[in-house]
C-alpha cells in the first residue's frame, strides 16, 4: 500500500507559512538568494518554528526528490512565488538541515 502523503498546505502547514513568508515575489530585493532567504528564517525563527518547517522540507524532498521541476511544483503548490534552480536547492536542504541541528539557547537562571 502506497500511503504517500498529499502535498497541501494542510499537511505541510509551517513550509506553507515559511513559503508565504519568505519565497515570495520580492526575495531577491528582501533577501537576495532563496537560501539567503532561508539563512534568513533560520536566524530569525524560534526553535518552534524552525524545526518543523525544517522538517517538513525534508519530507517534501523525500516525496518530490531534489530534482527542480517537481520539488518546484510542490512548492508552489504550497505557497512558493519563486522557483529554485538545480544549485539553490540542495543550498537550501543544507541550511534547513543545519536548522535541525542547531541546540536551543539555554538560559542563564540570572537572566
Amino acid at each position: 500500500m502506497n500511503s504517500k502523503l498529499e502535498i497541501t498546505a494542510a499537511n505541510f502547514p509551517a513550509l506553507h507559512t515559511f513559503l508565504r513568508g519568505y519565497f515570495h515575489e520580492d526575495v531577491a530585493d528582501e533577501y537576495g538568494t532563496p537560501p539567503e532567504a532561508a539563512d534568513q528564517f533560520c536566524d530569525d525563527a524560534e526553535t518552534d518554528e524552525r524545526i518543523p518547517v525544517a522538517r517538513e522540507w525534508q519530507q517534501v524532498v523525500e516525496l518530490t526528490g531534489t530534482q527542480a521541476a517537481p520539488l518546484n511544483a510542490a512548492l508552489k503548490k504550497l505557497g512558493s512565488a519563486i522557483r529554485l534552480t538545480e544549485e539553490e536547492i540542495p543550498q537550501v536542504a543544507a541550511i534547513f538541515a543545519r536548522c535541525l541541528a542547531v541546540r536551543p539557547h539555554r538560559r542563564v537562571a540570572n537572566e
